[in-house]
C-alpha cells in the first residue's frame, strides 16, 4: 500500500490502514457467525429409538431377579451398583461398548448355566 510521506497526509494514511484492519477482523467474526455449524453429536438415550437396547435391559431384568444378582453383575463389569440400576431400572443411561459386551456374555453365560440345569 502507498503511504504519502508528507507529514500532514500521514495521519490519514495510519487511519485508513487501521479500519482496514479493523474491516478484516469484522469480516472474519461475520463469516464465521454465518458458517454453518454442525448440530453436534448427542448422546443416546434409552427409550423408543433404542429397541435393541429395551430388549437386552428386559433380558437382564429377568435374569436379576435373584437376591444378590445385581451386585454380583455390577461386580463382574466393574461399575458401581448404582450405575447398573441407571441403565436398566431408571433408564437414564446406555453402557459404553465394552460393558454391553460384558453384560451380553454374562447374560449368554446364565442362559447357558440354566440350560444345562434343566436338561439334567
Amino acid at each position: 500500500m502507498y503511504v504519502p510521506r508528507d507529514p500532514r497526509f500521514q495521519f490519514w494514511g495510519e487511519l485508513a490502514e487501521l479500519m482496514m484492519i479493523a474491516a478484516q477482523a469484522g469480516a472474519e467474526r461475520a463469516q464465521q457467525a454465518l458458517r454453518k455449524r454442525r448440530k453436534g453429536y448427542r448422546t443416546r438415550r434409552p427409550g423408543l429409538h433404542t429397541p435393541l437396547w429395551n430388549v437386552c435391559a428386559a433380558l437382564l431384568r429377568q435374569n436379576l431377579r435373584p437376591y444378590g444378582s445385581k451386585v454380583r453383575l455390577a461386580r463382574y463389569l466393574g461399575i458401581p451398583r448404582q450405575r447398573l440400576n441407571d441403565y436398566l431400572k431408571a433408564r437414564s443411561r446406555l453402557p459404553d461398548a465394552e460393558v454391553l459386551l460384558r453384560m451380553l456374555h454374562w447374560l449368554s453365560e446364565k442362559t447357558a448355566k440354566n440350560s444345562r440345569d434343566l436338561t439334567l
